[in-house]
């Protein structure tokens, strides 16, 4: 019992309780091994004898008796005399076991056994988390904050798994001090050297899906499905529910009465605006109703040859000038949201342009094309359209400095007083 003893006085084994015996056990041979051959230049002729109900371990060492003076190699071979000290009755061409005890290898070899289990048992449970995390990917998951950083949130969960929620997978709004309890998906699980960096996200798609899954029972069970999402995290989102059943509107029975049953998601992503569609798959029918509120007059699709940029295609979407801005929406995010979920690149046009109106498109000599396609994004693609338009307005919508919209509205202006 030796041997057992000397490794149960290492209480780091003794005490843990994330491995069972039969792998403590296995562990502990591979690395009685890895010490034989630093001792002995080979472990070929030792026996490692491992009991795991009773938790015993002995090592046996297995030599050819030789005549006196004829040994070659000693870890293989033992002198007739020595072999006589263990066995008086031994002869020439057999073979002695002999049982070798830890601190026959020597105290040195003894610290560094000591450190090849601890790294070995670490590098066991790394793995055991690594594959635990990799099957919950994309999965809902609550932890503990346990230490708020300026760039991370560091978790801990019931099973004292360090997660990492980074600053770009939190919601603007979020604010948790230690002690809270947060929810997210395991955006990512990756082993980074021995030790699994484990990444919950509150900002993914994926993880609006799971909240939908998790606090309406029809998705749960799968009578309505969630077709696609579209987030700006903490700001709006878009979600296209379907269900192949009649008697179910899968709209209706997603927000609940009152949007009782929206609410609780809306609190938990910091009061995020969520718009739920119903999905179809009439391509025109679809763009329309992710572009509510905005009443669609027509449009026209051009389908791309392949995808570019995620996109499927290009809409020219025509609407009465009073829903441009509705279509556009607060900062462009109802068209960039619309445009996310239907994969479509889209662009707004107002129905009819006035005569003495001009398309910006005409002004590309005297205004960089960048220049012109910010101002689209918000809906602006005549001249008047621009200057009808605040200085101030136009700033706030766009990304465009005030002397930039200054030198546009002039240019503009310039060809309506020739």
């Amino acid at each position: 019992m030796e041997n057992i003893a000397l490794i149960e006085s290492f209480s780091e084994f003794k005490d843990n309780k994330s491995i069972d015996r039969v792998t403590l056990m296995s562990i502990l041979e591979e690395v009685f091994r890895s010490a034989l051959k630093r001792k002995f230049g080979s472990d070929d002729n030792f026996d490692i004898i491992i009991n795991p109900d009773k938790g015993d371990l002995e090592i046996w060492r297995n030599r050819v008796v030789v005549a006196d003076g004829e040994v070659e190699e000693e870890n293989e071979e033992i002198e007739l005399s020595e072999a006589r000290k263990i066995e008086p009755d031994f002869e020439i061409g057999e073979d002695v076991s002999e049982e070798v005890k830890l601190i026959d290898l020597g105290r040195r070899a003894i610290l560094a056994l000591r450190q090849n289990l601890i790294s070995k048992i670490h590098e066991h449970d790394s793995t055991n988390v690594f594959k635990q995390f990799k099957d919950l990917e994309g999965e809902l998951y609550s932890a503990e904050v346990h230490h708020v950083r300026h760039n991370a949130i560091i978790l801990l969960d019931d099973e004292g798994n360090e997660i990492v929620l980074p600053k770009s997978e939190q919601i603007r709004s979020d604010f948790f001090r230690k002690g809270d309890s947060v929810r997210g998906v395991i955006k990512s699980v990756e082993l980074r050297g021995n030790k699994p960096a484990i990444i919950l996200s509150r900002t993914s798609p994926e993880f609006l899906v799971k909240l939908f899954e998790q606090e309406i029972p029809e998705v749960f069970d799968g009578l309505i499905t969630v077709e696609g999402v579209a987030r700006i995290p903490g700001e709006k989102a878009k979600v296209a529910v379907d269900s192949y059943d009649d008697r179910i509107d899968p709209v209706g029975a997603c927000v609940g009465m009152k949007g009782s049953r929206i609410h609780g998601i809306v609190r938990e992503l910091g009061n995020e605006n969520i718009d739920v569609i119903n999905y179809t798959k009439n391509e025109q029918l679809f763009i329309s109703r992710a572009l509510s509120p905005a009443k669609i007059v027509s449009m026209e699709i051009t389908a791309y040859d392949e995808l570019q940029n995620g996109k499927k295609g290009r809409v020219n979407v025509f609407l009465k000038p009073e829903e441009v801005s509705k279509a556009i929406g607060k900062g462009g995010v109802n068209i960039r949201l619309a445009s996310e979920l239907t994969k479509y690149d889209i662009d707004v046009q107002r129905e009819g342009i006035e005569e003495e109106d001009v398309e910006l498109t005409e002004f590309t000599d005297e205004i960089e094309a960048w220049v012109i396609q910010e101002l689209k994004n918000i809906g602006l693609d005549t001249a008047k359209s621009v200057l009808e338009m605040s200085v101030e307005e136009l700033v706030k919508r766009t990304d465009l400095e005030e002397e930039t919209i200054l030198e546009v509205q002039k240019i503009l202006r310039e060809e309506f007083e020739e």
